[in-house]
């Protein structure tokens, strides 16, 4: 069985990119583009916006687990009047983010903090809407943290989450699996709607993400790099260009075609659910 060990290759694109700007803003670019969860969560965050976030005069929104901090940079320039309040438990992540967010930060536009969604207080009844995006997997307590969500969150308040869905584990089978910093291999809508309800929270959408097209995607641009990098450390980057001179084109086509279908079973889930008024 091979694993990708996923939080060792992040740290190591962290410090390529930790003190220029340029460098971390075009990552932030390749993820977006190589990322479908990215394109799930940025589509349901303009859809919030546009139905009703839009005409308020602030909307403060608490990033549980802002990591890179690359919705912050995509919130802070989608949403014109949003005030993020992000928080992580990584000191160095955050240290990158206060500096490439500089700006930002003196204008009042967002904060950074170390906070464990876990045990630390959310500030009750603050957010109108909460994201959280690949966090609760790793976490034993996934529960409780959507409760605290849940406290954190003004009445009617939304709670944007996204995650491996259980499917991804079935997929991985015997060969492989991609990452082993996993608390849990995923969730089934029936699940993570029982875990929701459990937290005090209102079900308003699940949708499978990375169906046929968008694991298909995936495994050709993310997982197949991914599992090199593993293997043969940043000596992957000779040979990755030609890669995805080949492949780029093809990938982003099937996740073009996967946010287009309403998919019966994938290896991702997003849901969104609300604070009862």
């Amino acid at each position: 069985m091979s694993k990708i060990a996923y939080d060792p290759t992040k740290d190591k694109f962290a410090a390529w990119i930790r003190r220029s700007r340029f460098l971390r803003t075009l990552f932030f670019r390749i993820l977006d583009l190589f990322f479908l969860r990215s394109w799930y969560v940025r589509s349901a965050m303009r859809r919030t916006f546009r139905r009703g976030f839009s005409s308020r005069k602030s909307w403060q929104i608490l990033d549980a687990g802002s990591g890179f901090g690359q919705y912050d940079r995509f919130m802070l320039k989608a949403f014109p009047n949003a005030r993020i309040h992000a928080i992580d438990i990584k000191d160095d992540y955050l240290d990158d983010c206060r500096y490439y967010f500089q700006k930002d930060i003196e204008a009042g536009r967002i904060q950074f903090r170390n906070a464990d969604l876990v045990t630390d207080d959310l500030q009750a009844e603050s957010y109108d809407l909460a994201l959280c995006v690949d966090v609760l997997e790793h976490i034993e307590e996934d529960v409780k943290v959507m409760g605290n969500i849940k406290d954190a969150l003004k009445p009617g308040g939304l709670f944007i989450m996204h995650s491996p869905s259980h499917y991804s584990e079935e997929d991985a089978g015997d060969e492989d699996f991609f990452v082993d910093e996993h608390a849990r291999a995923g969730y089934s809508k029936e699940e993570l709607g029982e875990k929701l309800e459990k937290a005090g929270l209102e079900p308003v959408s699940l949708h499978y993400s990375y169906g046929k097209w968008g694991h298909r995607a995936w495994v050709m641009l993310i997982k197949i790099p991914m599992l090199w990098f593993t293997r043969f450390g940043m000596y992957t980057l000779l040979w990755l260009p030609f890669y995805y001179l080949l492949t780029l084109l093809p990938g982003v086509f099937m996740m073009w075609l996967d946010c287009r279908k309403n998919n019966e079973r994938g290896t991702g889930i997003l849901g969104i659910s609300r604070r009862p008024e």
